[in-house]
């Protein structure tokens, strides 16, 4: 019995595995049924996650489908997954890539992630969160992350520039340290701030981009219609930048150095006239004014033109000029701990003798997740930026006559190198001015996020942050530069912000329906200390300011500022089966510097999106694989106003009382208590596509903008005891056209061809002014015209011997001829009109990408086309005959009848402008990179290396006669252009490299 009992157990189990086996090897199918009816062990599944490039990618998600077993991928690449039923889903995703659904029917899986080419699957930063571009009913856009790495730039700014359609960045001084101007789709403000909000890690920041290490950064994204930036309310009318520094992953620690370093030489550098090219124009300048014939018209000069000594003036102010850059990042953690943790040293020397900036950085991101449903982080950077030190005089330089003195009997440098001529100075004089310009700012922010288990898709966040930037300043002129007493003056400022944000938010599914509600309040104090001594009348030189109460007098000011801001906002975005989506934006601030009856201020948006590639009828469409319409209104504003301009203020004054200096006050400012925001109204129209596989993607945008309430001084009558008043009059508008398209023109194995392209143009007028329909010709505002335009005469010509001068009998054969444009016979005011914007027709941006297996070539093209900019350089006049000239420079003469330049002895009374095509197109970068094998790289534990070469400004085309077409004019060629400073052409070497 017990061995019939033992046979009837045995042979049912060896007769179930026998058929088990043959129906395994002959029909799997049927086998996973019986292998259910088993019950297998699960499994560990171990295995790696790479690139296409090979390259491990860390962070990547690997979870069993449709439930919680997950792991994330080490800096390895590597995953060790626990638990997993036999014939599972793994679930592998990973920002940025396609995401992949793998059968686990291996212990051992190597993966290979594609990047995902759809930029409508992309995650893009929205105010106050994130969001599925696809599901983005506003308009924003992203700077390529490309533009953020491997370029030889201090400023972060210059990274983005020309990279993003609708965004405006040109540099106005090229100067070590120096911060270029920025705007989004026009100007909007005639006296306010035109400057964007930047929001660094979800918070408004008050430092400059100076202080923000481009190497720390992850993403940029820019906020540009109506709809994206009504959230941020009295501060989105110029447009958001929100920037996004990087943060740890899970994994062990990886420590990444990266360090560039490059040499500066200037682009097109206006070589000044030599001896014998100076000495011909002196003859022509006397010949043409009827003066003694000489060859230079001072008595310096002329001693060492009769011993033929000349000087190089733009050489000896000039120098070999280097930039270097040092990064240092760690990072890493585990699942619950993740930091980021680096440091930052960057050094510039100028191509100009004084001019540096060297910048010290550190930053630290923490994020923990204490508990299932707490966690917490931090975000904490310092900055320290020098841009100090004596600076030679590019201007004296240009016009210093080439016999002039460099030195003195003493072996100082000179004065007047053209005594007895004492307004020109020699250029370097500023190397004997000690100068202070310390910026420091440091910044931290935490947060606390918590996610109830008990109310599912509900999350409230605080968001709390501090900013403090003590600044110092400072400046000595002594004998040496010419001032016999010696005068100082020290500037210290603090400026401290402080934030507190309460953010919640609710996200639910409810069958094709998804809604995602988001609100806040916030409370922001921002205030400014500064001070200033002045001193004059020191013993000697010795201690400059360092000892500024050695100065027998002294002056002191100082000023504080202080404002406030409290918000609220409430942001509703919902999706219909992913077709069709809304966004409803309101957002209400009250800001303490306007007065009781408008404090407050509503800015409301709303958003429409539809998805139509999601639609039944092109599901199946091989042509097009995404597709979008976009729809925005909104109402946006501009606080910019100082905090104490509804005030009347007073202004302190000495006066004699009774024989005694007494200080009093006098009325300065009257107040204004019906002052309120600059509001914009804003309509932008888009789509945004993506067709055959992919291959070709982008978007077109138009929008309309209206701003109006403009803060402007309106003239009132003195018997008020005032003569103007600031006021809320005034109208603008804006309208363009923005288009952003990438292209994959090559995809093979080993060889990749990618373009980006992006175009914008933009049309700006003045709708309004003071209410009274004339024009603002003294601040060159017309209205119907755009901003910042050009009014003047209209050149046609010059004038030639034989000439009819009767409508302008005081002109002579050589002057400027204009065209009378009234046809009153006669040249005069009146004959000055519009003559068009100095604002671009349209800027526009070209990156081409080639790789060739592990070998990269970027190559970037801007271009600004449209520009009219007054060009003085054309407006030398010779002054009397006592400058020097640009070599290139063609003046009349009898036997040269130039058409377009006047003789030297013109004497410019009706003070023309120069006016003149300002257009260009710059190879603005190109970067030649190659990424070691990471498998042979792997055996010396190391992660990842690249070596790269690159440049920047590499080449500019344009008509424009100057130093560069995109500074700007007015800083060229006057005696208050004391830091105009030359573009530069900068080559670097640089190298990453990740240890394990």
């Amino acid at each position: 019995m017990k061995r019939r009992n033992h046979a009837q157990i045995t042979y049912p189990c060896g007769f179930i595995l026998i058929i088990y086996l043959i129906i395994l090897t002959v029909r799997p199918a049927q086998a996973m049924s019986l292998n259910e009816l088993l019950v297998m062990p699960p499994q560990t599944i171990t295995g790696t996650v790479k690139d296409q490039q090979g390259k491990p990618l860390p962070g990547v998600s690997v979870k069993v489908e449709n439930t919680k077993n997950g792991t994330i991928t080490d800096a390895e690449g590597r995953f060790k997954l626990s638990n997993v039923p036999p014939g599972a889903t793994l679930v592998v995703t990973y920002i940025g890539y396609a995401g992949q659904h793998i059968k686990a029917d291996q212990e051992k899986i190597d993966i290979i992630l594609q990047e995902n080419v759809s930029e409508l699957n992309q995650i893009v930063v929205v105010g106050y969160g994130t969001q599925k571009k696809s599901d983005v009913t506003g308009s924003i856009s992203s700077v390529p992350k490309e533009r953020l790495q491997n370029l030889p730039v201090t400023n972060v700014l210059q990274a983005m520039q020309g990279s993003v359609a609708g965004v405006n960045i040109s540099s106005s001084s090229n100067a070590p340290g120096k911060s270029p101007d920025f705007y989004i789709r026009g100007l909007h403000s005639i006296t306010a701030s035109n400057s964007p909000l930047i929001v660094l890690d979800g918070i408004p920041f008050s430092g400059s981009y100076n202080d923000i290490n481009s190497t720390d950064i992850q993403s940029i994204d820019v906020l540009k219609d109506a709809s994206a930036t009504a959230i941020y309310g009295t501060r989105g009318s110029n447009g958001v930048v929100l920037i996004t520094t990087k943060r740890g992953k899970t994994g062990k620690p990886v420590v990444a150095y990266s360090t560039w370093f490059g040499l500066e030489n200037m682009t097109s550098a206006m070589q000044p006239m030599n001896g014998a090219q100076y000495a011909q124009k002196n003859l022509d300048y006397t010949a043409q004014t009827n003066k003694a014939s000489a060859p230079v018209p001072n008595q310096y000069e002329k001693d060492n033109y009769d011993k033929g000594i000349e000087t190089d003036w733009l050489k000896q102010i000039s120098q070999q000029g280097f930039i270097q850059n040092h990064e240092l990042n760690i990072s890493g953690g585990t699942e619950d701990v993740k930091y980021y943790v680096s440091g930052n040293y960057t050094k510039e020397k100028g191509v100009l003798k004084g001019y540096q900036y060297n910048r010290v950085s550190v930053r630290s991101n923490l994020d923990a997740k204490i508990t299932s449903w707490l966690t917490a982080g931090t975000n904490l950077f310092f900055t320290n930026n020098d841009q100090g030190g004596g600076k030679v005089n590019l201007y004296m330089a240009t016009v210093m006559s080439p016999y002039g003195h460099l030195y003195n009997a003493q072996g100082d440098y000179e004065i007047y190198p053209m005594n007895p001529e004492q307004l020109y100075t020699n250029p370097l004089l500023g190397l004997y001015q000690p100068t202070l310009n310390l910026t420091r700012t440091l910044s931290g922010n935490a947060y606390a996020e918590i996610k109830p288990e008990f109310i599912k898709g509900f999350k409230y966040r605080l968001n709390t942050a501090y900013t403090y930037k003590p600044d110092r300043t400072g400046d000595y002129t002594g004998r040496k530069t010419g001032d016999l007493l010696g005068t100082a003056t020290l500037a210290n400022e603090e400026a401290k912000n402080w934030l507190i944000e309460n953010i919640f938010g609710y996200q639910r599914a409810f069958g094709k329906h998804n809604i995602d509600v988001t609100g806040l309040y916030s409370a922001q104090k921002n205030d400014d200390f500064r001070s200033t001594i002045n001193a004059n009348t020191f013993i000697n030189d010795m201690l400059d300011f360092n000892n500024i109460g050695a100065g027998q007098k002294q002056t002191t000011t100082s000023n504080y500022y202080a404002s406030t801001l409290v918000s609220q906002m409430l942001r509703i975005n919902y999706a219909y089966d992913s077709r069709y989506l809304l966004t409803l934006t309101a957002r209400r601030d009250g800001y303490s510097g306007f007065g009781s009856d408008n404090k407050y201020g509503t800015f409301p948006s709303v958003a429409l999106g539809w998805n139509i590639a999601n639609e039944a009828f092109l599901k199946d469409s091989k042509l097009i694989n995404s597709l979008k319409l976009r729809l925005s209104y909104g109402v946006s504003g501009n606080q910019g106003v100082s905090p104490y301009n509804t005030l009347s203020t007073l202004a302190t004054t000495p006066y004699i009382y009774d024989g005694v200096t007494t200080i009093g006050v006098t009325p300065s400012r009257i107040g204004n208590q019906n002052l309120k925001w600059e509001s914009t109204k804003g309509f932008n129209a888009a789509v945004d596509f993506s067709i055959l596989s992919n291959r070709i993607s982008g978007s077109l945008e138009t929008y309309f903008t209206n701003t109006y309430d403009l803060l402007l001084s309106r003239k009132i009558p003195n018997i008020t005891g005032y003569t103007s008043i600031l006021d809320n009059v005034g109208k603008t508008a804006n309208k363009g056209f923005e288009a952003s398209i990438t292209s994959r023109n090559i995809e093979r194995k080993d060889f990749s061809w990618q373009t980006n392209f992006n175009f914008s143009l933009n049309r700006n007028k003045v709708v309004s002014l003071y209410g009274d329909g004339k024009d603002d010709i003294v601040n060159n505002l017309f209205i119907g015209k755009s901003l910042q335009g050009v009014y003047d005469y209209k050149l046609i010509g010059v004038w030639q011997k034989g000439d009819d001068f009767s409508v302008d009998p005081s002109a002579k054969p050589g002057d400027l001829k204009f065209q009378d444009l009234n046809g009153d016979g006669k040249i005069n005011s009146q004959d000055r009109t519009y003559l068009g914007p100095r604002l671009p027709s349209y800027i526009a941006g070209l990156t081409n990408t080639f790789k060739y297996k592990r070998l990269s070539l970027s190559v970037f093209i801007q271009t600004v086309q449209g520009v009219l900019k007054p060009n003085t350089i054309y407006d030398y006049r010779d002054q009397l005959g006592r400058i020097n000239l640009p070599a290139s420079y063609t003046y009349w003469t009898p036997e040269n009848k130039s058409n377009t330049s006047p003789s030297l002895a013109y004497t410019n009374s009706r003070q023309y402008t120069y006016p003149v095509d300002g257009s260009f197109t710059r190879i603005k970068d190109a970067t030649l990179s190659y990424d070691f094998p990471v498998e042979k790289l792997n055996r010396l534990k190391i992660n990842n290396l690249r070596v790269y070469v690159s440049g920047r400004n590499l080449a500019t085309f344009s008509k424009w006669l100057g130093w560069d077409p995109e500074s700007d004019p007015y800083k060229y060629y006057d005696n208050q252009a004391s830091t105009f400073y030359p573009q530069v052409r900068t080559f670097v070497m640089g190298i990453n490299i990740g240890l394990q």
